[in-house]
């Protein structure tokens, strides 16, 4: 017998008028509020498998960053202290004031850039192959912050790119050819990138990141910080844009933190197994205590070093 599935809705509201798309889910369930952050030139979509099981039993939500999806592109800040605010407002507005927090790949980051400013709003938090924690990346996003990259996009995402790929998609469907559903996102989010207002969007929240030399963001050096937060990681064994010795090392310095592989996942472990995902976080949120963290909290952290 199959079992029942939550409905997910779509959804707008303007924030700081600038309209922010999200998906929501379990919205009558009553259950924790879990925010689901997307990656870079991704979207709120992605989710959607994960959100129809995670929202039995939680009330979920998953926003289009701004820049992103459905999401507006303004000309402005697309940090990640920007987007962890941006976050914050949408889910005040929303009426929702402590939630658990779930970050994929720049997701992650913001996810801990939210933790480390609004810590009494976070309850538990899931990296899911996040951004953050480590130098190494994929060269192409790197590519991304070079000088010029405004001008090769166009080039790179112009109309005849985008149907020469899509016939050697067609092809590869015709031989039978596999693709998975990762790949099939990262060319969604590639041929994004063809409108102009996406294109600057995506290069301003690279640069705000990266550099040739890899991401220059990391927050490890902080971590301690939230001690007292549930941590739980997650990551694709076959991730070949972050490396998984980056969720291994996290594991081994932060006491308390649980790693879950996904062995047959790539960097994309919810369009990958999204079932199983769906289930490992609704058994975290349902098992595990919410934090009480406060500012205070915060200060005698930050201070304990300085009396020692």
């Amino acid at each position: 017998m199959l079992s029942s599935m939550a409905s997910v809705t779509a959804a707008s509201l303007p924030v700081h008028g600038h309209v922010v798309r999200y998906d929501e889910a379990g919205a009558s369930s009553g259950g924790p509020v879990v925010v689901l952050v997307h990656g870079i030139a991704s979207r709120a979509f992605q989710w959607r498998q994960v959100m129809e099981t995670l929202g039995e039993t939680c009330h979920v939500i998953a926003p289009d960053l701004l820049g992103h999806g459905e999401s507006a592109k303004p000309r402005g800040d697309y940090s990640l202290g920007a987007h962890a605010c941006g976050i914050r407002d949408l889910l005040a507005a929303l009426g929702h004031d402590r939630v658990t927090l779930v970050g994929h790949s720049l997701g992650g980051g913001i996810a801990m850039q939210f933790a480390y400013q609004f810590p009494e709003r976070v309850e538990r938090l899931v990296l899911v192959d996040s951004g953050g924690l480590g130098s190494e990346v994929s060269a192409w996003l790197r590519a991304a912050t070079l000088p010029g990259s405004e001008f090769v996009l166009p080039l790179m995402t112009s109309s005849w790119v985008r149907r020469a790929g899509g016939g050697l998609g067609s092809l590869l469907k015709k031989a039978h050819v596999p693709v998975s559903p990762g790949i099939a996102e990262c060319m969604v989010g590639f041929a994004s990138l063809a409108d102009r207002s996406t294109r600057s969007a995506f290069i301003h929240t690279c640069r705000s990141v990266l550099d040739v030399g890899g991401q220059r963001v990391d927050a490890r050096d902080r971590l301690y910080l939230a001690a007292d937060l549930p941590l739980l990681v997650v990551w694709g064994a076959k991730d070949a844009i972050i490396p998984i010795s980056h969720g291994r090392d996290l594991v081994a310095s932060v006491p308390g933190t649980r790693l879950e592989v996904f062995d047959q996942s790539g960097h994309f472990p919810h369009l990958s197994e999204p079932l199983r995902l769906a289930k490992l976080l609704a058994s975290f949120v349902l098992e595990t205590p919410a934090a009480a963290l406060d500012p205070s909290t915060l200060t005698e952290r930050l201070r304990a070093p300085l009396s020692a």
